[in-house]
Parts: structure tokens; sequence; C-alpha cells
């Protein structure tokens, strides 16, 4: 199944959206609007393709009411979402959904593109699980792209799960907690070693977290 989700938001009025395939969204707000699943997504095979633009002066905050489940379809394993943020000059963007669980044997790969104008404000949160409750297995991939104008920002690649990189005998990380911000001027920061938080040279920073569970 493919899904096309489109949610525009302009100041003054409240947020165009548009849904076609599994996945709607409702205003829960003046400036808020939810995601909700109107079918089981993503299975293997399906493409999700979802395009976010926040005008000039407008602000938009993004939210989920559940989890999503990845889960493998009949012929193939692999899922695709495909995330485009797009944030105007004097915009705001706070994404926040509930995290992403890949269940045994799935395999969901997102891709991230964020384009930034001078002045835009950006904060995205970002939540995988490997494994509901006794399961180990099922990988995750995840890109992101980000500029500011014509300034690269931030070019991050992760991956988590089985049969990965970073899974092994002495270290096998099945949960991810990611949060990219801009403008952003705090200084470098660790916690044990799973959690940093990082400047970008472009302005902004990058926290991550990894380890067996998300923490909330």
């Amino acid at each position: 199944m493919r899904t096309e989700l489109r949610i525009t938001a302009t100041a003054g009025t409240l947020p165009h959206i548009h849904a076609v395939g599994g996945l709607a969204a409702r205003h829960t707000g003046v400036d808020t609007v939810h995601l909700i699943g109107t079918a089981a997504t993503p299975l293997g095979g399906d493409v999700l393709d979802i395009v976010v633009s926040v005008g000039e002066g407008a602000r938009l905050t993004l939210r989920s009411v559940a989890a999503t489940i990845a889960l493998p379809g009949r012929e193939t394993r692999k899922s695709v979402a495909h995330w485009h943020f797009d944030v105007a000059a004097g915009g705001e963007l706070d994404v926040d959904p509930e995290p992403t669980v890949v269940a045994g044997g799935a395999e969901h790969d997102t891709f991230t593109t964020i384009r930034l104008e001078e002045g835009a404000r950006l904060r995205i949160r970002e939540r995988i699980q490997i494994g509901r409750t006794g399961e180990d297995h099922g990988s995750w991939s995840g890109e992101l792209t980000a500029d500011v104008g014509a300034t690269p920002l931030l070019r991050h690649r992760l991956e988590l799960g089985a049969d990965t990189i970073t899974d092994d005998a002495l270290s096998a990380p099945r949960a991810l907690e990611s949060v990219l911000t801009y403008p952003d001027d705090r200084l470098a920061d660790t916690a044990g070693l799973d959690a940093a938080l990082l400047p970008l040279a472009a302005g902004g920073t990058l926290f991550t977290r990894t380890g067996r569970l998300l923490i909330h």
C-alpha cells in the first residue's frame, strides 16, 4: 500500500490536510495536528510519503495518537517511509510523534529531508524500538539530510537491530532517541556512554541516545 499525507501550515488559518492510504491527520488545536493510523501500516512492501510545509510566520505542532508498528509483509519484510519537512522564514515546526516499533522480522527504512529558510525554527524528535515484548529481531535504518538555505546543516545515518553494523556480541542497542533542534546554542554534553548532545557547525544541536529500551 502507498500512503500519501500532505500537511500545509499557513499563518492565520488552520493547517490544510490531504491524506490518501493508511495514514490520516486531524486538527487537535489551532496549530496542532495529530497523525492517525487508518489501516495497518507500514507492512512489508508499504511506502509512506509524508510532506509537511510551514509557511512564513506560521507554527505547527505535529504529534501522533499512538505508536507506529512496522510489520513484515507476506512477500517482503521491508517497508519505507519518506518524510519531507519545509519551514519558511519565521515559521516554527515541532515534530514529536509516538515511537516507531519495528516488530520481529520486519525491516523499516526512514528517509528524512529537511529544508529550512534563515529565521526558521525546528525541533524533530524520533524514537525507535526494535521488537515488541519478547522480540529481538527486526531492523531499522534512518537517513537524515537537513539544510538551512544553501548551507548543509546535517547529514546523518544510523542503523539499529538484527544484522546491522551496531549489532555485535558486546553492544547491541535496540532503542534510539534522536532530537534535532535548530537554532540551539547549547554546548556539547554527554551522559554516560550512550547519550550525547552535539552542536552543529551551521547552528543547532543533535541529541542521540541508544540503549536496550526507550526510557519514555
